[in-house]
C-alpha cells in the first residue's frame, strides 16, 4: 500500500509562492482525505483573502482563489506564515491528503507537444503528461 502524499509545512521545500498556492488549493479542493477540518481550511483561505483582496471572501466554492499576482514579497510571506500559523494553531505541522491521479481537465495545446514528447523520453509516464491530439496540420510533427 502506497504513503499518503504529505508535506511538511515548516521544511516544504518548496518556493514560499508554489507554497502558497498549493496549501490555498487544498483548503479549497474539498478533499475528503485531508488531515485539516473544513472549518481550518476555511479560516486559512479566509485569513489569505483578506491580506490580498478588499471585502469579503466569496462564499461560491469555484470563486474562492487566492489572486497574488498583484502581491508583494511581503505579501506573499505575510500569506505563507498566516498559513502556518493558522494550522499550527489547529496543531497541525504536517498536512497528509489522499487522491487519486486524474486526467487532464485541459488539453495541451498543439505547441506544447515537442516539449512533452522530450519530457516523457525523460521520464516516460503517461499518466503524468499527455500528448495533445494531432491536429493534422503539420505533417513534419508526425513519428
Amino acid at each position: 500500500m502506497e504513503a499518503m502524499p504529505s508535506l511538511d509545512l515548516r521544511h516544504s521545500g518548496m518556493p514560499d509562492l508554489q507554497f502558497a498556492l498549493f496549501m490555498v488549493a487544498l483548503c479549497t479542493s474539498g478533499l475528503k482525505d485531508l488531515n485539516i477540518p473544513e472549518p481550518v481550511r476555511d479560516l486559512v483561505f479566509e485569513r489569505c483573502w483578506a491580506l490580498v483582496h478588499a471585502g469579503p471572501p466569496p462564499a461560491h466554492p469555484a470563486e474562492r482563489v487566492i489572486d497574488l499576482r498583484q502581491g508583494t514579497e511581503t505579501t506573499l510571506e505575510a500569506v505563507v506564515e498566516v498559513i502556518r500559523s493558522t494550522l499550527a494553531e489547529a496543531g497541525i505541522t504536517r498536512v497528509t491528503w489522499d487522491h487519486p491521479v486524474s486526467e487532464p481537465s485541459l488539453p495541451s495545446s498543439p505547441g506544447a507537444s515537442p516539449l512533452v514528447d522530450r519530457l516523457n523520453q525523460w521520464e516516460p509516464n503517461p499518466a503524468r503528461l499527455v500528448r495533445p491530439p494531432d491536429s493534422g496540420g503539420d505533417p513534419a510533427s508526425t513519428n
